[in-house]
């Protein structure tokens, strides 16, 4: 009788664990896609330019507008100047981005240039995701602007960003390539 008891505890204590168990995964499941969906809509939210959703997967363009410009700074140095006239907040204003170079580069660092992220015949910044997804992983310069200083970007954060997630890259691609495109000119 003792070993049937033992055996009945046991089973249910196990069944007990492995719910509970379950249970918590489904919560953090949930608790995950709930904080994903708010990263989408803040992405949406917080976008300074008008999107185009056109055969894209809205919702890596809300959570690549998120990382974009809530997480990443892009537009810290991909944009010349970054904030419109009246809306730059290091000045007491309230924050307007230059919507009207918004990503297309041109902000000096010593020698260097930020680049145009806009879409360029579709393609963000001229790039396909997997070259896209090479820059971002290893710095390589694919237009080896400075071979006399590195075949690498010098200014990029890119050691940074080397540690997103697969995910999180394709939606930042996603995100660029919905964004309007601005002539390298410009």
């Amino acid at each position: 009788m003792k070993n049937l008891t033992a055996k009945v505890l046991l089973t249910a204590g196990l069944v007990t664990l492995v719910g509970a168990i379950h249970h918590t995964a489904r919560a953090d499941d949930e608790d995950s896609f709930f904080i994903e969906h708010q990263r989408i809509a803040e992405g949406f939210r917080i976008a300074p330019v008008r999107l185009n959703l056109e055969h894209k997967n809205p919702e890596m363009v809300g959570l690549g507008s998120y990382l974009v410009n809530a997480i990443g700074g892009c537009n810290d140095c991909h944009t010349n100047p970054s904030y419109a006239v009246g809306g730059n907040p290091f000045l007491g204003q309230p924050k307007q981005i230059n919507t009207a170079g918004y990503l297309a580069g041109g902000q000096t660092f010593g020698p260097f240039i930020s680049r145009n992220l806009t879409p360029e015949n579709g393609l963000p910044a001229g790039r396909t995701y997997a070259e896209f997804k090479n820059i971002l992983r290893t710095g390589i310069d694919y237009d080896h602007l400075h071979p006399q200083i590195s075949p690498l970007l010098q200014v990029m954060p890119w050691p940074t960003y080397q540690s997103l997630k697969d995910h999180d890259i394709k939606a930042i691609y996603e995100y660029l390539s919905a964004i309007p495109s601005i002539p390298p000119s410009s």
